[in-house]
């Protein structure tokens, strides 16, 4: 399942290669052919046909091997997203409804000191943590903890429990 864009990802990395091979070429050459002359006036040439055209070279095969690496790891990123959609949770095709539902459903609350969400017990942010705490609803009131995105925590009603800990 490869796409497009990883078939168009491999010949800009071959061009850039190529590129900096060749620029690396072209300044030994006019290094070399500097090397010889003694007089500044003989080494220009040199300069002006082989070092700056191998430089600019260089400076050209580094941006295409930085583009061809950008597109080559986007390209993995959607691949790896299609084969996320198309599995979708429990082995389901991938509808919009599994998508929409929270990851988490449990009713209690966590919190990580230190931390700027809260979220149900039940969330793979905080599950298995042992410093997760419960939350008090005195410091949901306060406005310091926000909703966590991933499990979609509504906020409790009622009065704040009194045997917990914030």
């Amino acid at each position: 399942m490869r796409t497009a864009r990883l078939r168009q990802a491999r010949p800009v990395l071959w061009a850039g290669w190529a590129a900096l091979a060749a620029g690396a070429v072209l300044c030994v050459l006019g290094w070399y052919g500097i090397s010889g002359e003694r007089y500044a006036e003989r080494q220009l040439p040199y300069l002006a046909s082989c070092t700056v055209p191998g430089a600019a070279l260089i400076v050209a095969g580094a941006i295409l091997l930085t583009h061809g690496r950008t597109a080559l790891a986007g390209s993995r990123v959607e691949e790896l997203y299609a084969l996320l959609v198309a599995a979708g949770p429990d082995g389901t095709d991938g509808d919009e409804e599994a998508a929409a539902a929270p990851v988490a459903v449990s009713g209690d609350l966590r919190m990580v000191p230190g931390g700027t969400l809260w979220h149900r017990a039940d969330c793979p942010l905080v599950a298995g943590r042992p410093e997760a705490l419960p939350v008090d609803s005195r410091v949901l009131a306060g406005g310091d903890l926000g909703p966590c995105p991933i499990c979609g925590p509504d906020a409790p009603d009622g009065p704040p429990p009194s045997g917990t800990a914030g």
